[in-house]
C-alpha cells in the first residue's frame, strides 16, 4: 500500500486537492462567511457612508471605558443595557455625520494652521499649555488619544464649529425674550377653594349594577396577558464548578506558578534634583550639564539632611522642583529605565551617581520603600481554589453542553433526567412571551420566551430545546400550565373596579358643589368668602396643586379678575380666582442679565438641534439596527 501511495505521489496528491478544495470552499468559505457576516452588518448609514456592527461594538465599549473612568465605583451592569448601547450608536452617527458636514464646510483646519489657531482662539484654552501650544497632559486628560493627537483635535474642532456657529450666533429679540422670561417668572395673586373628593366618598354607594356596567365599559384595562407557569434548568460555569475536587497539591503548585500575582508590586518614594539637558543638544552643552549634576550630588552628599531644599532651588523638573524634588510613591515601569533602575537599586537615605536619561541628569535621594511582600497561601487559598474550580469547568462544560443538549431532546416529556445527570436545581416561573420591563437573567431572554411559547412546548408539552441565553450559560424549561390572553371576571378585580368608581363618584359630587360655588362667586362679582390670597409663581407654588399653578399663569392678564373652575382629576376640583399680574419673580435672582442670556443660550441650543436635524435630512441618515432598547 505504501508503495503505491509512493509510485504514484502526484496521483495522490491531485486526489487530496480534488477532496479537500471542494469541502473548503463549500463548509471553509462559507463559516469564514458566516463569522465576519455579523460584523461587516450594516447598522446605520450617514452620507451614503456604511457604519458596521463591529464599529459599533468598538463605540460602545469605549463608551463603557469612558464611563468607568469617570465612575470609577459604578456597577458594570449599569452600562450593559440597551439604552446604553443604543446611545452608543446614535453618538457614532451623529460623529459620523457632524464630520461629514465639517469637511463639506471646510471647517477641519489643516496641520499648518492648528497651531496658530491653537494660541488664538477661546476653543482651545483649556488644551493650551505655557507655550501656547497643546499640553498633551491636558489633551490626554479631555480625552484626545496619543496617537496622532492634531489630528484629533482637529477633527474635533471642525466637528464642534458645524454646530458652534448656529448656537452662538443666536439672537433673542427683546420682546421675545421679555414674553419668555414673563411666561416663566411672572407672578399671580390668586385665592383658592379646594373642593377634595375624598371628603365626599362615605356619600358613595355604588350598586352591584354600577360596578358591572364599568366593569364592563373597562374591560381591556382588565385584560391579563398570555402567560405560563414553566419548570426550567440551567446549566452553567457555576453549576460544574461544585462538583470539581481540587487537590490541595494542586491549589499549592497554583499559587507558586502565579507568586507574582499574589505579591504586591515593589514601590520606592524618591526625590531627584534634574539638571535639564536635551538629547540631541551639543555634547559641549551635557557635559556642562553634567558637570553641574556632580556639583549637587557632592553637595547632597556632603547633607543629605538638605536635599528637599537643594532640589526646590536647582531642579529643573517644574513638576517636582516645588516639592523638594519629591516624586511620591511609584511602582516599576512608571520611570525612565536609567531612572528606574537607580531608584529600586538604593537603601533609604542613599543618594545615587549622576543618572543619565533622555531628559539630562538625574541626583536621586530614595525616601522609603513599600511592597515585595507575597499574601500567605492561607489568605489567598480561597481565590486560588475558585479559580481553579472554574477553569476546570471551563475545560468540561463544551462536553456536559452537549450532553446537556441531547438530553432535553432525547427525552423530552421530563427535565429530570437531565437534573439527575448534572445535579441541577429545578426552578419555577410564571413568563409572558415579551420580556418583563427591566428583566434581567435567563427568563428576560427572547429566544428562551419564543422556545416556551413555541409548539412543540406549548402544544405538545415537550422540554424546549438547549438555549444559550448568557456566556457558558444553557437552559431549557417545559411548561406547566398555559394560560391564555383573557378579560379577568369582576369576581377577580372587584376590589380595584369598586375603587374606581368610588373615586370617579366622589369626583362627580366634588365637581358639582364646585360648579355651583363657582356660578356664585360670578353672579357676587368678587371673591367674598375665598380663602385669603396668596402669592404664586412657578418657583413659588405655595404648596398648591401642579394644575392650581399653571392654570393661575396662564390667565389672560388682560381679564383679571377671572374665575375658572380648574380639575384635579379624581383628587378633586378647584375654584380659581386670579386678582392681579405681578412682576417676575424675585426668587430667581441674578437680575435680568443672567436670565436674558440664559434664554439666549437656550434658544441657540434649540437652534443648533433644529439644524442638526436638518443635516440629518440632507446627508441621508437611516439606522438600520433595531433599537435594542425596545423588545
Amino acid at each position: 500500500m505504501f508503495d503505491f501511495v509512493r509510485q504514484h505521489s502526484k496521483l495522490m496528491l491531485g486526489l487530496i486537492v480534488l477532496l479537500i478544495i471542494p469541502s473548503f470552499v463549500f463548509f471553509g468559505i462559507d463559516g469564514y462567511q458566516r463569522m465576519t457576516d455579523g460584523a461587516n452588518a450594516t447598522v446605520a448609514e450617514v452620507a451614503g457612508q456604511k457604519i458596521t456592527q463591529a464599529e459599533w461594538d468598538l463605540a460602545q465599549r469605549r463608551a463603557v471605558e469612558t464611563m468607568r473612568q469617570r465612575v470609577p465605583g459604578a456597577e458594570a451592569s449599569l452600562f450593559d443595557t440597551p439604552e446604553f448601547r443604543r446611545q452608543a450608536l446614535e453618538q457614532l452617527v451623529r460623529e459620523r455625520l457632524l464630520l461629514a458636514a465639517a469637511y463639506d464646510q471646510h471647517l477641519v483646519p489643516t496641520q499648518a494652521r492648528l497651531p496658530e489657531l491653537v494660541k488664538s482662539s477661546g476653543y482651545f484654552a483649556p488644551l493650551r499649555g505655557p507655550d501656547g501650544q497643546v499640553d498633551r497632559d491636558r489633551a490626554l486628560q479631555a480625552g484626545f488619544g496619543d496617537a496622532a493627537m492634531e489630528q484629533q483635535i482637529a477633527l474635533r474642532y471642525g466637528m464642534d464649529a458645524v454646530l458652534g456657529g448656529v448656537s452662538s450666533s443666536a439672537q433673542a429679540a427683546p420682546a421675545v425674550a421679555n414674553a419668555a422670561l414673563d411666561a416663566l417668572l411672572q407672578q399671580r395673586e390668586v385665592q383658592v377653594q379646594a373642593f377634595d373628593a375624598g371628603a365626599y366618598r362615605a356619600k358613595v354607594q355604588p350598586t352591584d349594577g354600577e360596578l358591572e356596567a364599568w366593569h364592563k365599559s373597562h374591560a381591556e384595562e382588565f385584560r391579563a396577558p398570555e402567560q405560563a407557569q414553566i419548570e426550567w434548568v440551567m446549566l452553567d460555569l457555576a453549576t460544574l464548578a461544585k462538583d470539581v475536587a481540587v487537590p490541595e497539591g494542586d491549589l499549592k503548585a497554583y499559587y507558586e506558578q502565579n507568586a507574582e500575582r499574589y505579591t504586591q508590586p515593589e514601590e520606592r518614594q524618591a526625590r531627584h534634583i534634574l539638571v535639564k539637558a536635551e538629547r540631541e543638544a551639543p555634547a559641549a552643552e551635557r557635559e556642562k550639564a553634567r558637570a553641574k549634576a556632580e556639583q549637587l550630588l557632592s553637595q547632597a552628599r556632603a547633607k543629605p539632611g538638605d536635599f528637599a531644599a537643594l532640589a526646590k532651588a536647582n531642579s529643573d523638573d517644574p513638576g517636582s522642583a516645588a516639592e523638594g524634588g519629591d516624586l511620591g510613591f511609584f511602582g516599576r515601569g512608571a520611570m525612565v529605565k536609567p531612572f528606574e533602575d537607580a531608584a529600586f537599586a538604593l537603601k533609604p537615605g542613599e543618594i545615587s551617581p549622576v543618572v543619565e536619561s533622555d531628559f539630562g541628569y538625574h541626583v536621586i535621594q530614595l525616601e522609603a520603600t513599600r511592597g515585595g511582600e507575597k499574601r500567605p497561601f492561607d489568605e489567598v487559598r480561597g481565590e486560588i481554589e475558585q479559580e481553579v474550580r472554574r477553569s476546570l469547568a471551563q475545560r468540561r462544560y463544551a462536553e456536559a453542553a452537549e450532553q446537556f443538549s441531547n438530553m432535553v431532546y432525547e427525552q423530552p416529556e421530563s427535565l429530570q433526567p437531565v437534573i439527575d445527570r448534572f445535579k441541577l436545581e429545578k426552578r419555577t416561573a410564571t413568563v409572558q412571551r415579551q420580556p418583563a420591563p427591566g428583566g434581567e437573567g435567563p427568563l428576560a431572554t427572547a429566544k428562551l420566551l419564543d422556545a416556551v411559547f413555541g409548539d412543540d412546548a406549548l402544544r405538545q408539552g415537550r422540554n424546549t430545546d438547549a438555549v444559550e441565553t448568557g456566556p457558558n450559560q444553557l437552559v431549557s424549561a417545559r411548561v406547566v400550565k398555559h394560560e391564555p390572553e383573557r378579560v379577568l371576571p369582576l369576581a377577580e378585580v372587584r376590589d380595584q373596579v369598586r375603587e374606581r368608581v368610588v373615586a370617579e363618584q366622589a369626583a362627580a359630587l366634588a365637581k358639582k358643589d364646585a360648579e355651583a360655588r363657582l356660578a356664585a362667586l360670578r353672579e357676587a362679582k368678587d371673591g367674598a368668602g375665598l380663602p385669603a390670597a396668596v402669592v404664586v409663581s412657578r418657583a413659588q407654588t405655595q404648596g398648591l396643586p401642579r394644575p392650581v399653578v399653571e392654570a393661575a399663569l396662564k390667565a389672560d392678564p388682560k381679564a383679571v379678575p377671572s374665575l375658572q373652575l380648574v380639575d384635579l382629576g379624581t383628587a378633586g376640583q378647584a375654584v380659581l380666582r386670579v386678582g392681579r399680574v405681578l412682576p417676575r419673580d424675585p426668587a430667581a435672582g441674578g437680575g435680568d442679565a443672567p436670565l436674558r442670556e440664559q434664554f439666549a443660550q437656550a434658544l441657540g441650543n434649540a437652534e443648533a438641534e433644529a439644524y442638526y436635524k436638518a443635516l440629518e435630512q440632507r446627508y441621508k441618515v437611516v439606522i438600520k439596527a433595531k433599537d435594542p432598547a425596545k423588545p
